[in-house]
């Protein structure tokens, strides 16, 4: 099938294109709704203009819109704006997203779909979340942490690139602080600089990072991509 993919960035949308390709479909654009700030419950916020960038490196077109509220209901029209869009422009037959647990977000997009006649996918649904983590580091995805809003996570993570011994030490403070760790919950965000998908990785050249004390992130003030990688 001919989709489009809800894409933030991060770790579980680019993932979730990665899996859809493997089952045969072809993921022919991206869709991005900007979010009016971090208080959205429903879209990810932080650097997501700088998805431009693996959108050039995937070689997969991306559909952007803007919502002016962070209202899930305007939110929701705002996204199934750009799906009529990918409809009209790129003759979709369903969306692939990255959720993995949250039935929230599930059914949202589950009904918009059903509205515009297009197929719903989700590839990391109820997915074990340490099984997930390490599949990414094992099919070479290169993320970093952009976000963290949770106890047991404190600045050190901010901008690092996670690793398979990285894993480890998260899936420990998970137990102990009772974050989830794939961080569905919105306990951190993250970035993808990396992946099969990608023909030239990203190269951050610089960045802020804001700690409050408990939450904190990490901005890309500017970046690009590697072509001598």
């Amino acid at each position: 099938m001919k989709l489009a993919c809800l894409f933030s960035g991060g770790k579980d949308s680019t993932y979730a294109i990665h899996l859809a390709k493997k089952q045969g479909h072809d993921v022919v654009c991206l869709l991005s709704v900007f979010p009016k700030s971090e208080e959205s419950h429903l879209l990810h916020h932080p650097n997501l203009k700088w998805s431009k960038l693996q959108s050039e490196s995937m070689n997969v077109p991306q559909l952007i819109i803007h919502s002016d509220t962070d209202e899930t209901s305007d939110e929701l029209i705002a996204i199934e704006k750009l799906l009529q869009n990918a409809k009209d422009q790129f003759q979709i037959d369903g969306l692939v997203h990255g959720g993995i647990k949250s039935n929230f977000q599930k059914e949202k997009f589950e009904t918009l779909c059903l509205k515009l006649n297009l197929v719903c996918i989700a590839p990391l649904w109820e997915m074990d979340p340490k099984k997930y983590m390490n599949e990414l580091i094992d099919s070479n995805f290169d993320f970093m942490m952009i976000t963290v809003s949770s106890d047991g996570l404190d600045d050190r993570w901010l901008g690092k690139l996670i690793s398979k011994s990285d894993i480890t030490i998260l899936n420990n403070l998970s137990d102990k602080f009772g974050f989830n760790l794939n961080f569905e919950g919105g306990e951190a965000e993250t970035f993808v600089v990396n992946c099969p998908l990608f023909s030239n990785p990203i190269k951050v050249n610089e960045f802020t990072k804001n700690w409050d004390g408990y939450r904190g992130r990490f901005e890309i003030v500017d970046a690009e991509l590697n072509y001598n990688a």
